[in-house]
């Protein structure tokens, strides 16, 4: 294998410091596992063996919670940390101050690779949110700066990601955890396999082959229970708009980081290799603008 095919890029992953910052919504009895601080060292223990060979070469590191402190520290740690190739970020995208908001957050330390910017809009009772005034407000200026928008949706709110797509055709959008449909029950997968390639057909958007396992049945997937999901993504967007994402150290609950990247190289065998190189790193490293190693 060709050194360029050795490169790994996880598009998706967070860490936490339980003590300098709550995370409320660990709080939940079934993320006990995951209850504790997670930093980059323990991220380069977990893929210390990464699909069939490939070394992690560069990460995205994902905020967790609506604090623009958090993005600031998420930043610097960016800078500090060569594995770090880009940060998504938040800032209040309704607010008033949203420019100068941003303004700050690319002057301060590490602002150079902040590339995205993300808001758990799966959390949102409004089912309009993101065509809010406001929030498109927001959105302009996120486009105007030329950062990307990350995508956090439930499967049911496929249709307003759409109506975005088609207002800010100058945005380029990612569609975390491939919009997460639902493969514990499979309740709806068909109405999600339909705003899957209505998305698709929009050049702005990509998608992360992420954060699907915990989707399924936490103790008991299988690729199998993975592969339809897959087949539609691959169907939709190809290999040069997807990217792997670990959702670290999230998927910790269902089965961790090796075991997710092995699947996806599962997934991805029968294809040539640089199909596979650009759904493990060259889709990545072109959305994010990640810089060389």
């Amino acid at each position: 294998m060709s050194a360029r095919g050795t490169v790994l890029v996880d598009a998706h992953h967070h860490v936490w410091d339980l003590s300098r910052r709550p995370q409320p919504w660990l709080d939940a009895p079934e993320h006990a596992p995951i209850r504790r601080s997670f930093g980059m060292d323990d991220l380069r223990t977990a893929a210390r063996r990464g699909p069939a060979g490939r070394r992690l070469t560069r990460t995205v590191l994902v905020q967790c919670v609506a604090s623009v402190a958090e993005t600031v520290e998420l930043l610097a740690l960016a800078e500090r940390d060569p594995l770090v190739g880009a940060v998504v970020g938040w800032v209040d995208l309704t607010a008033p101050t949203v420019r100068d908001d941003l303004d700050a957050l690319l002057a301060a330390p590490g602002g150079d690779r902040l590339r995205s910017i993300r808001h758990l809009v799966q959390d949102e009772r409004d089912p309009g949110w993101l065509q809010r005034p406001d929030v498109a407000n927001g959105l302009a200026a996120v486009r105007d700066r030329g950062l990307a928008y990350d995508v956090l949706v439930r499967a049911p709110q496929l249709p307003s990601v759409l109506r975005l797509a088609e207002r800010f055709p100058g945005l380029p959008l990612v569609l975390d955890h491939a919009g997460k449909p639902d493969l514990r029950s499979g309740a709806g997968l068909r109405a999600w396999g339909d705003g899957i390639r209505r998305l698709a057909a929009r050049p702005q958007v990509t998608c992360k082959v992420s954060g699907l396992v915990t989707e399924a049945e936490w103790h008991r997937w299988t690729a199998e229970d993975i592969r339809p999901a897959w087949e539609v993504l691959l169907s939709a967007f190809g290999p040069r708009r997807l990217m792997f994402g670990s959702d670290w150290p999230v998927c910790v609950l269902a089965g961790g980081w090796e075991r997710w990247a092995a699947t996806v190289e599962e997934f991805l065998a029968p294809l040539p290799e640089a199909d596979r190189q650009a759904v493990l790193a060259d889709t990545a490293g072109t959305f994010y603008r990640l810089p060389p190693r």
